[in-house]
């Protein structure tokens, strides 16, 4: 799966990365709390949250994470999608709560992988 694929799915609006929307994603990671991020989330992955901070892109960038997802509408402050733009990362938000845009996700067949 592309992050375009994720991005029509959740039907979500890119905010950085239009350019980069043809990178493959492995899994999925779902979570405001970043260290569960870090304990969980696997390479090539898309990390959906509602945490707007610059915490999300440090662990983002760690992590090798291909593409974030504000959910429920939530707007990333110009300061964070600047980091994300200096580190190539893609942005989007959608107004779909976490749960369903995993649920849609995982639907579509994008799993976040075992434990």
């Amino acid at each position: 799966m592309t992050a375009r694929d994720v991005q029509n799915i959740l039907g979500a609006r890119v905010l950085v990365g239009e350019e980069l929307l043809d990178r493959e994603v492995r899994s999925a990671c779902g979570s405001d709390m970043m260290s569960d991020v870090l304990a969980f989330s696997k390479d090539h992955s898309v990390l959906l949250t509602g945490l707007c901070n610059p915490q999300v892109i440090r662990t983002a960038e760690m992590l090798d994470i291909v593409c974030l997802i504000f959910v429920r509408g939530k707007k990333p402050d110009q300061t964070i999608l600047d980091m994300a733009r200096e580190r190539n990362l893609i942005v989007m938000e959608t107004g779909h709560r976490m749960f369903s845009s995993c649920g849609m996700l995982y639907k579509a067949g994008l799993g976040g992988g075992a434990i």
